[in-house]
């Protein structure tokens, strides 16, 4: 649903750049909640967000988290000293967060710059025209060249 005021406007998605404070944390037992992982990781410096996805068809978590810090020093401390540690009987892999990156045929959401050159590569672009959707809003689409 797009506000009146911003319809017909062209938005850029930006995401945030890699800035060495975000942390994968790998290996961990089924029982590991945010709490037990927020835990481990803050006697390395100041924490910004802790985060454990979830399996949306079982509800449990997939195995590995993301740690974030409030500064790149404390994430790095923090790499060195937990990775190939041991977290309730698990060893952890532990280093900076890569940005998600997917194949084309995927089912997962995918970055902007990498969706716009799937759909230069499949030959659709933003014609200009807008699009009424369902709720009667104008949108902008993509239409094959």
């Amino acid at each position: 649903h797009v506000p009146p005021d911003l319809a017909g406007r062209n938005f850029k998605l930006e995401m945030p750049k890699n800035d060495k404070r975000t942390l994968y944390v790998g290996g961990l037992e089924e029982d590991v909640t945010v709490e037990v992982l927020k835990a481990a990781f803050i006697p390395f410096g100041e924490l910004v967000d802790v985060n454990i996805p979830l399996d949306n068809q079982s509800g449990k978590h997939r195995g590995f988290g993301f740690v974030e810090f409030e500064s790149a020093d404390d994430a790095t401390e923090a790499t060195f000293n937990m990775n190939n540690g041991e977290l309730n009987g698990r060893v952890l892999t532990v280093n900076i967060a890569k940005p998600m990156t997917v194949t084309e045929n995927s089912n997962k959401a995918i970055w902007h710059a990498e969706a716009d050159a799937f759909f230069d590569k499949q030959g659709w672009g933003d014609d200009g025209d807008p699009v009424i959707t369902d709720d009667g809003v104008e949108d902008e689409g993509l239409k094959p060249k």
